[in-house]
């Protein structure tokens, strides 16, 4: 696709009269990176196919053959922070995180089935995107994680929410880590619910064209299962470090404090094997303002509704924006590319529970952008 709008919206015409909308990200130069203008055509074209009774499902895909999606823009919104006083919330970031969380509810919440195909790699707002959808596909190429803790920022687009409800100990591992899961990874602990070839997708299209769709949500959703699973690989998946290594998982992580998985990681970074010791190897890189945060808002979203979880994220965000180590991780993975971090506090043991409370406190007027979302 080679359309230079950022999101490209089509109509497919089915079998039984009925249609599915096709939104595609158009951005592969950036791997598809979810920006303000995308999020701002995605989110009234959803509304729109939700309401229109000819329209019995919608599938989200992306252009080029490297990713689904590999995250948020935070270029633009760290260029927008680093424009402003220390400490100050940029007005296109608190939109940026408002439009975006809000569009991630909607998918979670949509009444008509929602196929997202998840190729190549999923991160970040990536993984927002797909999280929600009502069929979650993955390739043997897909590369998937919330890798957050590297650029200062945490898990968010409802990440509080997802990670703490995964199994086990999985859940803060990928916080602390970043650790990319594979196809077989996101299986095993339901961030994916099939696994087809990149090259089945144009099938999957055609497929989608030729089934007789009721217009019914519940009855098209379970047709859908049932199309996508006469496709779906059965065999040939790859081996899933995070199943092989769950006991191990749940171990390391534990139910002591952060200080004690923080000593358990350090020792896994000299582990044998790969897959462990370069997650770990990220969680020593990483911010420790990330660590404690990711943390602290998987303990209070594992108590909280979706929608209640987006309304703390929206704070803890704008709360990453106004201070120190988001704009600087940006920089320094992103921008400048250094790979050198300067992160404020350096340590865990500088990281207060007042200083998590700052994140978090809300940083705007009256009542909260997100409160119509529900409770």
């Amino acid at each position: 696709m080679t359309d230079h709008h950022p999101v490209l919206f089509e109509i497919l015409d089915t079998a039984s009269g009925h249609r599915f909308g096709r939104a595609t990200l158009n951005a592969p130069a950036s791997l598809n990176a979810l920006s303000l203008a995308m999020v701002d055509l995605l989110d009234p074209q959803l509304a729109a196919w939700a309401e229109d009774p000819s329209v019995a499902g919608v599938l989200l895909d992306a252009a080029g053959d490297r990713a689904f999606c590999a995250g948020g823009d935070v270029v633009s919104i760290c260029h927008a922070i680093r424009a402003l006083p220390a400490g100050e919330v940029p007005a296109e970031a608190a939109a940026f995180f408002e439009h975006e969380y809000r569009l991630d509810h909607r998918i979670h919440t949509y009444p008509k089935p929602l196929i997202c195909w998840g190729h190549g790699f999923v991160m970040g707002g990536g993984i927002g995107l797909m999280s929600g959808a009502s069929h979650r596909v993955a390739t043997p190429r897909t590369r998937m994680a919330m890798p957050e803790i590297s650029i200062g920022l945490y898990p968010d687009v409802g990440g509080s929410w997802l990670l703490s409800r995964l199994p086990g100990r999985t859940g803060p591992f990928l916080a602390l880590t970043g650790a990319q899961l594979n196809a077989a990874d996101a299986l095993f602990v339901g961030l994916a619910d099939f696994v087809l070839t990149h090259e089945q997708h144009a099938a999957v299209i055609e497929a989608i064209r030729a089934t007789a769709w009721r217009g019914d949500g519940q009855a098209d959703a379970a047709a859908l299962s049932q199309l996508l699973a006469s496709l779906a690989l059965r065999d040939a998946l790859p081996e899933s470090p995070l199943r092989g290594h769950f006991d191990r998982i749940n171990t390391l992580i534990g139910h002591d404090t952060l200080a004690d998985m923080a000593g358990r990681l350090q020792v896994l970074a000299t582990d044998a094997d790969p897959w462990l010791a370069q997650a770990a190897a990220t969680f020593i890189k990483g911010s420790p303002t990330s660590a404690a945060l990711g943390l602290e808002m998987q303990r209070r979203a594992r108590h909280l509704s979706l929608a209640a979880t987006f309304r703390l994220e929206l704070q803890a965000s704008m709360g990453c924006c106004a201070h120190p180590d988001f704009p600087e991780g940006v920089r320094a993975l992103l921008i400048d590319k250094d790979r050198n971090p300067q992160w404020q506090p350096a340590t865990l043991a500088e990281v207060t529970p007042e200083w998590l409370e700052d994140h978090l406190r809300p940083r705007f007027d009256g009542p909260h952008p997100l409160a119509d979302l529900g409770p």
